[in-house]
C-alpha cells in the first residue's frame, strides 16, 4: 500500500462512518469521504460477529491484498472505511475482491 496510510484514529473513523457515503455489498461495506490531504487512508473493520480472531484477521489480509491491487486505479485524497460482514468470513479471494471492485466501481471511485 504505497500511496495508503492506515485509518487508527477512532475519531477518524467516527468521521467517515457521521460524515461520509457508504456502499453495502453482500460480504462487505465501504463508507467514503473527501480528506483533501493528497493520500488515501483506509480502515479495515471486522467486528466479533464475524469469527473469532483467526477468521477476522484472515478476511482483513485478503481485503488488504485486493485494494493494494486495485489502489494506483483510486484517485488520491480519500478516506476508505471497508467493514466485513458476517458472509466475508466464509468467502474466498476472488469474492472478497469482486465484492470490493464492485463497491469502488459503485461509488465511482474506480
Amino acid at each position: 500500500m504505497q500511496r495508503t496510510i492506515s485509518l487508527k484514529e477512532n475519531r477518524d473513523f467516527g468521521r467517515v462512518y457521521r460524515r461520509g457515503k457508504s456502499i453495502a455489498g453482500d460480504c462487505l461495506v465501504l463508507y467514503y469521504r473527501k480528506n483533501n490531504l493528497g493520500m488515501n487512508r483506509l480502515g479495515l473493520t471486522a467486528s466479533k460477529k464475524v469469527g473469532k480472531a483467526v477468521v477476522r484477521n484472515r478476511v482483513r489480509r485478503l481485503i488488504k491484498e485486493n485494494f493494494r491491487l486495485l489502489e494506483d486505479k483510486i484517485p488520491l485524497s480519500y478516506d476508505l472505511v471497508i467493514v466485513a460482514r458476517v458472509k466475508a468470513a466464509g468467502s474466498d479471494y476472488q469474492k472478497i475482491g469482486g465484492c470490493l471492485r464492485y463497491l469502488l466501481r459503485k461509488s465511482s471511485l474506480l
